[in-house]
Order: C-alpha cells, then structure tokens, then sequence
C-alpha cells in the first residue's frame, strides 16, 4: 500500500527475524490451545497478572469478536452479535499449553444505544485496565477501512498516549472497498499513527472474510509478546 519496504519484525530495536519463521511460529501458537477463561466485570476479577497480554478495542460495530475469531481461527470464541455492544466485560483467552500469553477483547466504544449509567461503567473498565495492567503488552485498535478513523478512535488514541501504552492500528473488513479506497485509508491512518507517541508505525490491513492479513496480525501479536 505504500512505498515503505515490508516490516521484518520484530519491534523495538531488536534486529530483524525471517519473515517466514515469523509468520510459522505465529501460526503454531495460535493453532494450538486457545481457551477462554473468563469475563471480567471490573479488575478484581481479572485473572493474576502472570502473562503478558495483547487487548483488542474498537468501536462497537467495528467486528471485534469476528476478527478474534479469525485470529484463533474458531468460529465462536469470541461471542459475536448483531447487537453493537454486547461485549460488556474484558473477556480473556489464555493461548498455548502451557500459556504463553493471553488475549483481552475489551468492551467496544462510541455506540450510544445503551444506558449512559452502562457505557460510563464500560469507560471506567476500560481505562482502569488500560492505565493499570503492567502485563498488558500492547493494545491493537481496531478500524473500520470502510470508514477510517473517527474522532472516538483518536479519543481512544489520545488515552492510550497518555498512558503510555504501545498500541497498533488493525484495518477490519479490508476486503468491502476497491483497492484503490483501501490504499487512501491505509495512507491517511499511517499518516494519523505518526501523529502520536505511542503508536506502532505499522498500520495491519485484514479481513476476517477472506483470511487477508491474519497471518500478519497473529505475527504482530507474537512480536508484542516478545518484546514486552
């Protein structure tokens, strides 16, 4: 998408790896043991901070639950809904046996349909787990390419800076423009990355109808957990 030269990975600093035995090990971990373990509805019911963690946010409608799936390559792991909104708690899934790391889906935001009291409780979750979780390794901010960044992803953006938590943008159904849009949007969000401290330079175009780049992101989540 643009004239940058493919990322090697992995990240900070560390010196590039094989692409292809990147991309294998990703491919074996998530093959393997992928369980969820519980849903949390405040953080002291969050399991004991022994693992490193990778968080999924995203707007509400941005098919969180559906790229998950696609990542663990499951059907259901992740609940998915025609609802906007229905993941409510942070739900964790522990991966590998034994556990080499877990995967957070956090509540999504900007859907106005529920209760103010509701969405309040859902913004306090997420900040405390964001501000407070020293195991959490990064975050992945999950962009709609047919719509591009709207102003509660720069929100999210703007805390996640603040907090000085390592975030990574992830376009979803890449597959539902032409080429040639997917290419504008992909330009616009890395220009947008560059513009804050914490963001990973690399923007992820994926689709989790055609399988395009969930090769990449499950290699993306194994460079945060490395690093981390």
């Amino acid at each position: 998408m643009t004239d940058e030269a493919p990322y090697d990975g992995p990240v900070d600093g560390q010196p590039p790896v094989d692409q292809e035995a990147r991309l294998e090990a990703a491919r074996k971990l998530f093959a393997g043991r992928v369980e969820f373990l519980k849903s949390a509805p405040d953080l002291k019911f969050l399991p004991e901070p022994d693992f490193p963690e990778v968080a999924f946010a995203g707007r509400s409608n941005v098919g969180k639950s559906t790229l998950i799936n696609a990542l663990v390559n499951r059907t259901s792991l992740a609940r998915t809904s025609n609802t906007p909104g229905r993941t409510q708690e942070l739900n964790v899934f522990d991966v590998g046996d034994p556990i080499a790391f877990r995967l957070v889906d956090m509540p999504g935001y900007g859907f106005a349909k529920a209760p103010k009291d509701i969405v309040r409780r859902w913004q306090y979750l997420v900040n405390d787990y964001l501000r407070g979780r020293a195991v959490l390794g990064r975050v992945l901010v999950l962009i709609d390419a047919r719509h591009g960044i709207k102003d509660t992803d720069r929100d999210v953006m703007k805390m996640l800076d603040k907090a000085a938590v390592s975030y990574q943008l992830v376009l979803t159904k890449a597959d539902k423009i032409k080429p040639t849009e997917l290419a504008t949007v992909m330009a616009a969000t890395e220009a947008e990355a560059r513009k804050h401290v914490a963001a990973y330079p690399v923007v992820l175009p994926t689709s989790s109808e055609t399988g395009a780049g969930i090769a990449e992101l499950r290699a993306a989540v194994l460079d945060a957990i490395t690093a981390h």
